[in-house]
């Protein structure tokens, strides 16, 4: 049976979705009771397992959501302000490997293995529900500590008030929990996200530590020669080839081509990493969009580059596109489909519908750029310095072609693991 016929996408018009149902033993009084399963696809987001556990002896219920899908190719951590009854409202995609903090009552929800769907407001109440649960059997067993716990429960209490900010940071190795941005498509200035590359500890608790991998040998790929490897399909799970070839492109630099192809789902992937180190220093590439040849320039743009459109007030991360070699045009669309299908809160029965007609008006407006029949301005933000526009007038000056190299700040190094880099009298520094 193949993953599509598992997961099917979610919809009311859908009348032969089918549930699940099994014999499972109550935590609650030891008797045996069913849990009905619910595998769907929720529509431009992500596979769900919905699980509900009900007994019939003792009442006890329980309901909780798992991701059916692929981990991520990298974690990602979100960090958002609280300000407003807007930002309590925000909508919460927790996945089973997230944690929770709030760093200004020094709340740390650790990973639970039961993912949800929230928002902010959600996640401060399940707090107070279970630091309440024996509260009243506390206070005669351990007053203090009852004490302590009740002065713990009105500090949550009054940040649902909002009598002052705070922050709220999501943190998820496994890349699939999401904050809802109550602005799209424009920028959310409340919210950052970051997306890094897992540590050794992350990849035991997610189940992806090889046990080899410190003994591989490096490897080498002549130019002219197609390397292929054996890896795991991210949609189905089963084995299929990876292809890899290294290519240089005409005034830049040597980059590596990647593509899979699975032959058991149909899925496919194609990426592009670059093929030498980070650069020096950072590089901006702004693109004025004045003329429809400009359109049809080549790009580059690497993993480490964000897009920014400030005509249409559009800033897209790192993350979101990957790297990817292709046209601005092809950029543009690559953008304009992924708005279109991965934002889970902007469409579908649960979006609101002035952020409907928002996002409406957003795509016309970017479909204009697309086309042509609008001036504007696209700016590569890459702090590696990997990305690469095409001149149209090489070896002259494009006019409509500009490049900025600039400092890296903190925060940028330190995304790229530079700034605990030592390569400066290393062998001395092993001595002292």
């Amino acid at each position: 049976m193949s993953l599509e016929s598992l997961f099917r996408n979610l919809s009311a018009e859908d009348v032969d979705q089918e549930l699940s149902e099994v014999e499972s033993l109550c935590i609650n009084c030891g008797e045996n009771g069913s849990t009905r399963l619910f595998m769907t696809k929720i529509p431009h987001y992500n596979e769900i397992i919905v699980m509900s556990f009900s007994c019939q002896h003792c009442s006890y219920e329980n309901n909780e959501t798992q991701f059916g899908g692929r981990i991520q190719e990298k974690g990602i951590k979100i960090k958002v302000l609280i300000q407003n009854e807007i930002d309590l409202n925000r909508q919460v995609v927790k996945s089973d490997y997230a944690t929770v903090s709030i760093p200004q009552v020094e709340l740390e929800i650790p990973e639970t293995r039961k993912g949800e769907v929230t928002t902010v407001e959600g996640i401060i109440n399940s707090v107070i529900v279970g630091l309440n649960q024996d509260q009243v059997r506390r206070k005669d067993e351990n007053p203090e500590t009852a004490m302590k716990i009740d002065e713990f429960i009105t500090k949550l209490e009054d940040l649902k008030t909002l009598k002052e900010s705070f922050y709220l940071v999501l943190d998820d190795p496994s890349g699939n929990s999401f904050i809802e941005n109550p602005f799209a498509p424009n920028v959310d200035n409340s919210m950052e996200t970051t997306r890094y590359d897992r540590l050794t500890h992350h990849n035991e608790l997610l189940g992806l530590l090889n046990e080899d991998t410190n003994d591989q040998d490096t490897l080498y790929i002549p130019e002219q020669e197609v390397a292929a490897f054996q890896t795991k399909c991210y949609v189905c799970g089963n084995p299929c080839q990876t292809n890899m070839k290294p290519t240089k492109i005409p005034h830049f630099k040597e980059v590596i081509i990647m593509a899979t192809n699975c032959d058991k789902c149909g899925h496919k992937t194609s990426e592009v990493k670059a093929g030498a180190g980070i650069e020096p220093k950072g590089l901006r590439i702004k693109v004025h969009l004045t003329d429809i040849r400009d359109l049809h320039r080549d790009v580059l743009k690497s993993d480490t580059c964000g897009i920014e459109i400030p005509e249409l007030e559009l800033e897209v991360g790192p993350g979101a596109q990957g790297g990817c070699f292709t046209t601005v045009e092809g950029l543009l669309d690559s953008i304009k489909e992924q708005l279109k299908s991965d934002n889970p809160l902007i469409h579908g029965d649960s979006a609101q519908p002035e952020v409907k007609s928002k996002m409406e008006n957003f795509l016309i407006r970017l479909e204009a750029v697309q086309s042509g029949r609008q001036i504007a301005t696209i700016i590569l933000d890459d702090p590696a310095g990997n990305s690469y526009v095409q001149s149209l007038c090489t070896p002259d000056q494009d006019p409509n072609l500009e490049l900025i190299h600039y400092e890296r700040n903190f925060e940028q190094n330190e995304e790229l693991g530079l700034n605990d880099m030592k390569t400066e009298n290393y062998e001395t520094s092993q001595h002292v």
